[in-house]
């Protein structure tokens, strides 16, 4: 992230990401961890930049609960991910609102209406209330830049996780963005206000065994119904009063949206919203003749208010529940207006880069008549058009478990075509599971599970990761080896095959693989061709360093000699 230029009103053009990277660095954050993934990957890359304590984790459930530990020391701490990563975190999160942290904790979740990059459209509002933990909504760059501000104050008053929730125009539209300090100025921790970090022993507040969480629950919601009274005391909510024939209740982006579609309008832009202040909200409602909720994705706030009595109007489901809304689709909400939308112009389907080494796997695989379960990467355009060579994904990870399902169960001249495909990151993320069940429960047919190892997190940027050797600024460490887990796991066949170079080789050992009722891993191994130049560079660094440390065994393999050819 380089250093952005002030204005002479002192302001940076700033996205919310890079807006919530340079307020984690002015709170005074210890340590910010996440897993990357669209819209929120910039955010650590951001806070790295600025000279923050910034690393990525192998999947969000590890990152949150680092997070936690740090907050037990009473750091204050920021874990980031994507809406479907809240997902994997989601068992820590239930638990750590009961346990409470003792520094500040702020889980920056960013939702993807419309599916811009996943491959779901969840709402995360309703982990929030599911969880019972705080969430805050912030509607543009300066309002996330103060917004976490409050989020983390809130977290130690009340020593609780909180979810701050953004979407992907909030995550990557630019706006401006006054700061507490010059943006080339690193504040102290008496600036900040965090506090010195340190142990103090709590069996009874963080073991979490039923004695210690029944009473903890009940601290739980004690705690929310004091944030409910301070959100409608001193939270960070707008009302703006303008019309009274018209009131409209909001947070994030639509609050923009609305400013456009209905200017006149009376606003009540929540920036808590939960636990909701259903005062304030009882107390606008009765200000104006007609109250319309404005939210994208579910009818989350809706449905809230409605459960409280209040009369209100929403969205029609059917035509607005779905993708993002817009300037336009508001004023079409405002005047009920349900008839169908104008079909969106057809643009050009993704695909894989040219030279791209997962074309040619899936080539051969195609070749070879496979049934590909596959998994989330850039490799999940092989299921378009030309290649049309993925026969399901689901969520990561699930490629070896949808795989050796599939294999469990189809007649044998099926089974024997079935393989798991899972990228390098996604396999570090949550393929290991499956890897042990894969030994643990082998089909009659055995399996085969496919690595395509690109050297990098490909599809949100081409990040680091433990399979790459370097941290997320690019330094060196310890580069986990694919061909010792799977044998450590119990498969005896691994092979290590570069599928530009050795493309007859990947396909004859594929083939044999598929007619043995053994289980094989093979790893298809080639840089993406992105990042390639940069892979090489740092190999080459790493390389030199370790032959000035120890001189390697002549003769040896790229993968530490424990491949099969």
């Amino acid at each position: 992230m380089p250093q952005p230029s002030q204005d002479k009103n002192g302001r940076l053009l700033l996205s919310g990401n890079e807006a919530v990277a340079l307020a984690a660095l002015h709170c005074g954050v210890a340590l910010g961890t996440g897993y990357p993934g669209t819209p929120s990957t910039e955010i650590l890359e951001g806070f790295s930049a600025l000279g923050g304590k910034a690393q990525w984790a192998p999947n969000e459930k590890v990152a949150a609960e680092v997070a936690l530990g740090a907050a037990f020391a009473k750091a204050r701490v920021l874990c980031t991910m994507k809406h479907v990563g809240l997902n994997v975190a989601a068992d820590v999160l239930f638990t750590m609102t009961y346990s409470g942290v003792d520094g500040g904790y702020v889980l920056v979740v960013a939702d993807d209406p419309g599916l811009a990059s996943s491959q779901n459209e969840q709402d995360s509002r309703r982990y929030a209330e599911a969880a019972v933990a705080p969430m805050f909504e912030p509607a543009d760059s300066q309002d996330a830049y103060d917004l976490l501000q409050v989020a983390f104050a809130t977290s130690e008053r009340w020593r609780i996780p909180v979810i701050f929730r953004m979407t992907t125009r909030v995550c990557h539209s630019k706006s401006p963005v006054k700061p507490r300090f010059a943006p080339d100025v690193i504040p102290t921790a008496a600036e900040t206000g965090a506090p010195a970090t340190d142990f103090v022993r709590n069996i009874a507040g963080r073991v979490m065994v039923p004695g210690h969480a029944k009473p903890a629950h009940r601290r739980l919601r004690a705690k929310m119904a004091e944030m409910e009274l301070w959100n409608i005391s001193q939270g960070p909510n707008l009302v703006e009063k303008r019309s009274e024939s018209l009131g409209i209740i909001t947070a994030g982006i639509c609050y923009h949206h609305i400013r456009e579609a209905a200017p006149d309008a009376s606003v009540l832009k929540l920036g808590m919203t939960y636990p909701l202040p259903l005062a304030t909200i009882r107390a606008f409602a009765a200000t104006v003749d007609r109250c319309v909720i404005i939210e994208e994705n579910d009818p989350w706030l809706a449905t809230a208010l409605r459960a409280a009595d209040l009369r209100i109007e929403a969205k029609d489901d059917a035509t607005f529940r779905f993708g993002e809304l817009s300037v336009d689709r508001v004023k079409r909400i405002l005047n009920k207006d349900t008839s169908p939308e104008p079909v969106p112009p057809r643009g050009k389907p993704p695909e894989l880069c040219k030279g791209c080494p997962h074309t040619t796997s899936f080539e051969v695989m195609k070749e070879l008549n496979c049934i590909v379960s596959g998994d989330i990467g850039c490799y999940t355009l092989a299921a378009l058009p030309p290649l049309s060579a993925m026969d399901m994904m689901i969520d990561m990870g699930a490629s070896v478990g949808m795989g050796l399902g599939l294999r469990h169960v189809l007649p044998r001249d099926q089974a024997k075509r079935v393989i798991s495909v899972i990228g390098d990151s996604t396999f570090l993320h949550s393929g290991l599971p499956g890897l042990v069940e894969m030994a643990y429960n082998p089909p009659e047919t055995g399996h085969v599970l496919m690595i395509l190892d690109n050297g990098t997190t490909a599809m949100t940027g081409q990040q680091e990761h433990p399979g790459t050797g370097r941290h997320l600024d690019g330094s060196g460490t310890h580069k986990v080896n694919f061909e010792e887990m799977a044998h450590a796991a119990g498969v005896k066949n691994v092979f290590t095959i570069n599928p530009i170079r050795e493309r007859a080789m990947l396909k004859a050992v594929l083939a044999d693989s598929l007619q043995k009722d053994e289980l094989t891993v093979i790893i298809a191994r080639s840089p993406c061709i992105l990042a390639a130049g940069r892979i090489a560079a740092w190999d080459k660094e790493l390389k030199a360093k370790q032959a000035a440390d120890e001189p390697a065994e002549s003769g040896s393999c790229e993968c530490g000699g424990t491949c099969q050819h």
